[in-house]
């Protein structure tokens, strides 16, 4: 009783049952009241001919008085050639006359006199007319079902059992119908359901076809993109999963290796081999710092104040923080940007963040004697922010996966040179999640800009 078709089913039956038994009735008592209204107007009929006798009998009396007695009179000498119905009909059928206004004056089966006609027994009588002036009605009055003739009565009732057929097949259709129809509707959700249940048990590659109603269609499609999310998160944890065991792997067998060497006595226990023991050791903890900054951003947890920033301030101290390192590495650092830039409405301290993943980045790639601008441009609502640097470009199959974690398409771009792998991938989360896009353009052998936008922002007074 509970599975969503068997409920369907009753309640298309519990409707269909309810609307043909209201048609049935319905019909059977319309049925019986037309034809009662037929054969009354049969027999109405077939009294016309008393009604130039009446109206004869008003003229002469000057009103209905003494009627009744003439009804008897007019029955004793011939009931039945005048087609008069009465005591001595056997019930057959009852005469009423009424006067202009209604009100019963005769009554054939010695009924109630002074009673009012209703309106639709005066539309069915024969009015008796003097002069053009309606003075009374004659009305035959029909018996009982009970009292029907024999051939009547078989006429109604197989009118009747018509009905009753017509019912039944009408139920039995609606029944057929129902229970096609909730199989048609439930079904899109049994597949949901069961997909649902695959997916719980860790089969991620399920989907529902998308048909039947606008709903149903809507939920399939909802799921759909709901377990293909869960089968990109997947397939990015299982990634995350492999990568963080190899990043970490390097680093963990240089410390193991040099540490059983020392023990062994194979290098002698200098600061030397304690001083590169202890580069492993920093390299992990960034590449764990690193880790852990990236799920922040990928789970949307990072905290960032977001507000108005003096953006043309931290480009020139973080451009001032790298002057020196591109000193060293004989690379000319320039920084590019108008003064007046708009505020942008960011984060200042991740803003810097982004800057200098972006810097640490082109210094790295830049060749020796090589030159890096960082440029700023107003645009419209906001900023557009470049680092550009004249190294040997990225190739155009590479670029899609640039900020992916972990990626190295060159072989140049290796761990070797300072990066974690990581940089990018949170430096694009930073950018996202302070309302901004980033990307990158690049040409082999004529070097790479990577762009960042920014939100226009109001300082405040």
């Amino acid at each position: 009783m509970n599975r969503l078709s068997v409920r369907l089913t009753l309640a298309i039956l519990a409707t269909t049952l309810l609307a043909v038994g209201v048609v049935a009735l319905l019909a059977n008592r319309a049925t019986s009241s037309e034809f009662r209204r037929y054969l009354a107007a049969g027999q109405t009929a077939s009294v016309q001919n008393l009604t130039p006798e009446l109206a004869a009998y008003y003229t002469a009396q000057g009103g209905w008085d003494g009627v009744a007695a003439w009804f008897d009179a007019a029955e004793g000498d011939d009931p039945h050639g005048r087609g008069l119905g009465g005591r001595g009909t056997g019930g057959m059928r009852t005469l009423q006359l009424a006067d202009a206004a209604g009100q019963v004056l005769y009554n054939s089966e010695g009924g109630p006199i002074g009673s009012v006609m209703s309106r639709e027994e005066r539309e069915t009588a024969v009015p008796v007319e003097v002069n053009g002036a309606t003075v009374g009605y004659l009305l035959v009055l029909t018996p009982g079902s009970a009292q029907l003739a024999g051939a009547e009565q078989a006429f109604l009732d197989r009118i009747n059992g018509a009905l009753l057929t017509g019912a039944v097949v009408a139920l039995l259709v609606g029944v057929i119908a129902g229970v096609l129809l909730a199989r048609t509707l439930a079904a899109p959700l049994g597949q949901v359901s069961a997909a649902a249940g695959a997916i719980a048990a860790g089969d991620l590659s399920q989907r529902v076809p998308e048909r039947g109603t606008v709903e149903t269609k809507a939920l399939a499609r909802s799921f759909n993109q709901m377990a293909g999310n869960l089968e990109q998160a997947e397939q990015l944890r299982r990634n995350l999963l492999a990568d963080v065991a190899h990043e970490l792997r390097t680093p963990l067998t240089v410390i193991q290796g040099n540490l059983q060497a020392l023990l062994d006595g194979v290098y002698p226990l200098e600061r030397a081999e304690i001083a590169t023991i202890y580069d492993e050791t920093r390299l992990l903890s960034r590449l764990v710092a690193d880790l852990r900054e990236l799920a922040q951003a990928e789970a949307g947890q990072l905290k960032l104040h977001l507000g108005p920033v003096d953006v043309g301030a931290v480009l020139a101290q973080t451009v001032d923080s790298f002057a020196l390192l591109a000193q060293d590495s004989q690379i000319s650092l320039e920084l590019d940007a108008p003064s007046g830039l708009p505020p942008a409405l960011a984060d200042s301290d991740r803003l810097a963040q982004v800057l200098r993943n972006l810097l640490a980045n082109a210094l790295r790639h830049a060749a020796s004697g090589g030159h890096v601008q960082v440029r700023a441009r107003p645009e419209a609502g906001g900023l557009r922010i470049s680092v550009i640097d004249d190294g040997p470009g990225i190739p155009a199959a590479d670029l899609p996966h640039v900020f992916d974690r972990f990626w190295r398409g060159d072989p140049a771009r290796s761990r070797d040179s300072g990066g974690s792998g990581l940089g990018l991938a949170i430096t694009r989360h930073l950018v996202e999640a302070q309302h901004g896009q980033i990307g990158v353009e690049s040409h082999e052998g004529r070097g790479t800009e990577f762009w960042f936008t920014l939100e226009q922002g109001n300082l405040r007074s």
